[in-house]
Parts: C-alpha cells; structure tokens; sequence
C-alpha cells in the first residue's frame, strides 16, 4: 500500500524556481597580484625558451618579437580575433572571441549529434597516465594496455570509441591544459561554457587543448577512464581535466552576459539567482583505477564522487574497478606483473560490458535512476 505519510519531494507550486541571495555584488576582494610582471622579469622569462645557441643569429629578430609579446602583455590583450556576437546573446553588440566561439560551436554540434537517435553510440575512453614510450621514462603505460583492451571489448560490443590519450601532454610539442583559474569560486557566472580563460594571448597561454576536449565529451553517450594512482591522487594530467571540466557543471554558456570577465555584472547574476545548468548530466560511465601499493580505492571513490556530482550515471558495480597490479613488487617488472594478472584483464572486460550496456540502456529510455524527477533542496 502507498504510505499516506509521503510527500514527493518538490517544490510548492507558487516557490520561485530560483533561489535569491543578500548581498553586495561590489564586494570584490583585492590584493593577492595585483599589478604585472617587471619588464625585465618578463623579458627573461620570454627569452629563456630560445637559450639554445643555434638561435643566437636571430637575436634582433627575437627582440622585436619580445617587445610585441611585452606590449601584448601589457595591454592585455588575452583575445586579439574578435567579432560582434550577434543574435541569440545577451549583449548582440559584445565583442566576443572568434576562438572561444568556434569552441562553443563545436560543443553545441557535438551535443546535437549526441542527441540523435540515428547516430552510433559513443564512448569516450579516457587514458590518464602520463607515461608514454616517447617520452622520459621510455616504455609505454600499464593504463594504455588496460585501455586497449577496453577499447577491443567495447568495439566489440559495438560501441565507437574516441580515444583520448592524456600523456601526449608529456610528450607533444607545446600542447598543453592549462590549469583552470578558479572563475567559479568568484561568481559561478563567471565560469563560462565551454571555458573562456583560455586561450589568453597577452599571456602566452595557447595551445590549450581543452576546447578539443570539450567536443568530445559533449559528443559522448559513455565515458571511461582508466587512471594509475600518483602518490594517492589521480594523475596530474587527469585533473588538469577535471579542474577544467568544472565548466559543464554550472558554467554559464553565454559570456557576454557578463561582458567577459566583468566580476561585479557575474555577482550580480548569481546573486538574482543562478540555476547551475548540468552541460553533460545523463551520460554514463565508468572506471578502471590500478596502482601499486596504495590509494586505489581514494582515487576510485573521488572520480566517482565527481561524475556523480556532474550528473552522469554509473554503469554498475562491476563498471568501477581498483585494483593493485604488482602490489609490492619492482616497477622494473610491472608490465610482466600485469601480464600474468588475468583477473585484472577479466575485470576491465567486464567494465567496458557493463559500460556497453549501460549505453544501450541508456540510448533506450531504460537505464534506471532512481532518483530521477527529485529536486535538489541546493543546487550548489
């Protein structure tokens, strides 16, 4: 019998869908940098990339080059190639990044493909060590074996695989994810989606790799990382992406409503209520996390706190995995460890399973969430 005593939890009929705050929108902490670099400071700092002495013949040609970047630098301008926004912003006259708005065109499009019933199902397989074979440490990583052999079952089980490898940012030439600027914790419509920080040109901040990255998740119906454990955390590359992921969970998609970068106008906002929008909730995933001697269940528990908290769905117990390869046992002999590990190899089969029938699921109008139709008391 239904119990008479329940009451569905949402909001009253006549209770605003948003929440408003007190406060003082021109309240504006100042004081930790609050002025640029030296000029000889930036200078040495410019010049450093080019110590080898094979540049020595393009001194003069070096130092105009620096005094453009100075002058860049100095007058900060982050984004040189802009244009009107046009219709469909809040400020139609605002003049926005031709770099951020091809990002943002290619998230929306990737979002819509994702949305389409007619297109094949996507997985978005994450490989997060920073180890590769053509980098420092000269052999390839237990994490891009693991993958490998999730990508093999997922295709398998007919899925079409986007592969990101995060140890090209050790050994690509210049790319590079740019660690995000903590935008939200001033005014979270100050994050923009995707993220606006980036590329900043006064700053020599380029080849951010992010607004590739965006796409691809925007573009997925299931994602799946496979991750080591770097003294008890996720690898450095790992949370770069993470850090910079914090956009599709409540960034605001229009930055013209806050004129850029403008503090007060984003306070302003958030202060008349903000709604968090969820960029990538509904997609489904999950886990593959390998260590050696400690921190594999932490690691485990935070990326799945994480997605959670973003608003994807878990593909099921067997679907998040942390296991020790080698426990206790030489790095020398860690990918012979692996190798005779057939548990470990059975049980990242069975995640990608799992994720694969997540997705199917998922794309049927089937895959449980129980708590689906509850609204959050806060939103934050």
């Amino acid at each position: 019998m239904p119990d008479p005593t329940h009451k569905p939890n949402r909001p009253a009929p006549d209770a605003p869908r948003k929440q408003r705050y007190p406060g003082d929108p021109a309240d504006v902490r100042k004081g930790q940098v609050s002025g640029p670099l030296p000029r000889e400071t930036f200078r040495q700092r410019f010049m450093a990339r080019f110590t080898d002495p094979a540049y020595r013949d393009e001194d003069e040609a070096l130092a105009r080059l620096e005094r453009i970047a100075w002058e860049a630098y100095h007058e900060g301008r982050k984004a040189p190639l802009k244009h009107k926004a046009g219709p469909g912003y809040a400020d139609p006259d605002y003049a926005l990044s031709d770099e951020w708005r091809a990002a943002s065109e290619a998230v929306r499009a990737a979002q819509q493909r994702q949305a389409d019933p007619a297109t094949p199902s996507r997985v978005l397989l994450v490989c997060a060590a920073a180890r590769n074979d053509y980098t420092c440490p000269g052999e390839m990583s237990k994490s891009w074996r693991l993958a490998q052999r999730a990508r093999a079952m997922l295709e398998a089980e007919g899925m079409e695989i986007d592969m990101l490898d995060l140890s090209l940012l050790t050994s690509d030439a210049d790319l590079r994810i740019h660690p995000c600027k903590g935008c939200v914790s001033t005014s979270m419509p100050l994050c923009h989606w995707p993220c606006s920080c980036y590329p900043n040109h006064a700053l020599g901040q380029v080849n951010d790799w992010m607004n590739d990255i965006y796409p691809r998740w925007a573009g997925c119906h299931g994602v799946l990382i496979v991750t080591p454990v770097y003294w008890y955390q996720a690898s450095s590359p790992l949370k770069l992406m993470m850090d910079r992921l914090v956009c599709a969970d409540g960034g605001n998609p229009d930055p013209t409503s806050t004129q850029g970068k403008d503090v007060v106008r984003a306070k302003s906002i958030e202060l008349a209520g903000w709604d968090y929008p969820r960029h990538l909730a509904g997609r489904t995933y999950g886990l593959v996390v390998h260590g050696d001697v400690a921190g594999i269940e932490g690691v485990r528990r935070a990326l799945s706190d994480w997605l959670d908290w973003m608003g994807l769905i878990d593909a099921g117990p067997q679907a998040r995995l942390d296991r020790f390869i080698g426990y206790y046992k030489p790095y020398a002999t860690s990918h012979a460890e692996l190798d005779e590990d057939d548990g470990v190899s059975g049980e990242v089969d069975n995640v990608a399973r799992a994720l694969a029938c997540a997705v199917r699921q998922l794309r049927a109008g089937r895959l449980s969430k129980p708590d689906r139709g509850l609204v959050p008391p806060r939103q934050k």
